[in-house]
């Protein structure tokens, strides 16, 4: 791109005009990519303006003026310039998509689709993808012209560096991993620790736990702000923090040398997302441990991951309580010992020689060494962390949902609302509380039960077994959690978007349609559940 910009760079440009645009899908890799085609392109007078969401409009706005050659930049922010006409695209001579699937993910398409649209006809298009998935192919097929496919072989572990990480996965509950990987980075005592999650809220959440355990600890995720993302980062690298939690594609383009853990809170979407993050550590022959969080389900998935890595996992168990005493009282020793050799404690030997006149010295030392542990371990954590799955959900885990409720509403016309679910009533027999939220979507929002599911699992991690009774009506849904993760739930859902728009959540008010506003359409009847089988 580089060298055919500077073999053809129009001799007088117009403010605003471009001649390649590379569109990545976050902030970090707008950075990189910016980065890196500035160095290559310095011998060639070329230059480049990174583009992207969090950063002053205005400076780019002056940047855009003065004129650049290649614009790297995130489709939202790219396009705001497009409608703005402070970039202009009439010129362009290449395009480049990378990462289009992670674009896509995170909801570019239509972003994608009215750039293409600004684009000249006569243009190279280039596109980067780590999968092809149908909708990448449909994106192939309306925008790109009789292209070249080129497949790379999936990344192999390097024999020098996987030979250095040591991967290891415990098998916990949901509902303990906070409390088990504070416990674990407790044990394993980590230079710097780099943590993925899957949502924001999982990050937020992760941070006040090792904050709360006495770890420096920092998230990293989609919905900060630019500066913020800047001191983050600058806060890690000087290890002025010790642990950095992220989502996977907040963390992309990231390279930190000094990383020796990295956790999978949750198990990767692939073999090759996991191998790529393990990569982060183990490098230029330095050792490196590889942690992942498994629930008693996914088990199956470590194989994939050992083919992968070429590597054996190791299945260890949760530290004990018993472990974590012993473990800090290694440290108190080493501590000591460390003192002693250094010396220079003559100042408080007079204490301990008027003591001794009185004491035994060895009831002196343990009472010492008593006293010092206390003050550095702290207040020891005295709960052990259960593997199994969870007792209060163990008669709910492994039931389907229950056959649709057929009959039809008597408040909507006949017009049948969709349910879906596990039984409530067996859910109720459990003992678990459930709570029962109300959505502001329904069938005229094309909202399905499996969207309400897909969203509730993808934003908080709660599994599809655990989520009850969902009904949907025309201008509303009603869907059934767990009463103890129910706020989650609601500030995750009103933190995303439902069939591509923002909705209303709240937990229900069951007080009629009085009470409920009146446009939010008839409320569903709920009718008893049909008898389960099961047995």
């Amino acid at each position: 791109m580089l060298h055919r910009i500077a073999a053809d760079r129009p001799a007088r440009r117009k403010a605003g005009e471009v001649s390649g645009v590379v569109l990545v899908p976050t902030r970090e890799l707008a950075m990189q990519v910016a980065e890196a085609v500035h160095k290559y392109g310095k011998a060639l007078g070329g230059s480049v303006l990174p583009l992207y969401g969090g950063a002053p409009m205005h400076q780019q706005v002056r940047a855009l003026q003065r004129g650049v050659d290649v614009v790297v930049g995130t489709p939202g922010r790219v396009l705001d310039h497009v409608r703005r006409e402070t970039l202009k695209l009439a010129g362009l001579q290449i395009l480049v998509l990378d990462e289009a699937d992670e674009m896509l993910d995170m909801g570019f398409s239509d972003d994608l689709d009215a750039i293409f649209a600004a684009l000249p006809e006569a243009r190279q298009t280039a596109l980067f993808s780590a999968t092809m998935p149908p909708r990448i192919l449909q994106i192939t097929k309306r925008h790109l012209k009789d292209p070249a496919r080129v497949t790379i072989e999936s990344e192999k572990a390097a024999k020098g560096d996987a030979a250095h990480v040591r991967q290891v996965a415990y098998v916990v509950q949901r509902a303990h991993k906070p409390a088990a990987l504070a416990r674990i980075i407790d044990m394993e005592d980590p230079v710097a620790t780099l943590v993925f999650c899957r949502t924001r809220l999982e990050v937020e959440s992760l941070v006040e736990t090792f904050n709360a355990h006495g770890q420096r600890a920092q998230a990293l995720h989609g919905g900060m702000e630019q500066r913020q993302r800047d001191k983050v980062m600058g806060l890690f690298r000087s290890q002025k923090a010790d642990v950095l939690i992220a989502t996977d594609v907040a963390a992309r383009g990231l390279d930190i040398s000094h990383i020796t853990h990295v956790v999978n809170y949750d198990v990767p979407a692939s073999a090759e997302v996991y191998l790529h993050r393990i990569g982060r550590t183990g490098r230029a022959g330095r050792g490196g441990t590889a942690i992942t969080l498994v629930e008693t389900r996914e088990h199956r998935w470590l194989k994939s991951l050992e083919r992968t890595s070429k590597a054996k996992i190791e299945i260890a168990q949760i530290p004990t309580v018993a472990d974590l005493r012993a473990k800090q009282l290694d440290v108190t020793r080493a501590s000591l010992r460390e003192a002693l050799l250094a010396g220079g404690h003559d100042g408080v030997r007079v204490v301990v020689e008027s003591l001794a006149q009185e004491f035994d010295i060895v009831a002196i030392a343990t009472t010492a060494v008593a006293l010092l542990h206390t003050a550095s371990a702290g207040g020891t954590d005295d709960h052990e962390i259960p593997t199994g799955p969870p007792p209060r959900f163990a008669d709910t885990r492994d039931r389907g949902p229950a056959r649709p409720d057929r009959r039809p509403s008597r408040d909507d016309g006949g017009d049948r609302p969709q349910r879906s679910g596990p039984d409530r009533g067996a859910r109720r027999g459990s003992g678990e509380p459930m709570a029962r939220l109300w959505i502001g979507a329904g069938r005229q929002a094309g909202v399905r039960p499996a969207d309400l599911v897909g969203a509730i699992s993808g934003e908080t991690g709660l599994k599809s077994a655990f989520i009850g009774a969902i009904e949907i009506a025309d201008r509303f849904s009603l869907v059934e959690v767990p009463d103890e993760v129910a706020d989650d739930v609601i500030e995750a859902l009103a933190a995303t978007k439902l069939r591509g728009q923002k909705v209303t959540v709240r937990r229900d008010r069951d007080a009629g349609a009085a009470g409920r506003g009146g446009d939010e359409g008839p409320r569903p009847h709920r009718s008893k559940p049909p008898r389960r089988n099961d047995d």
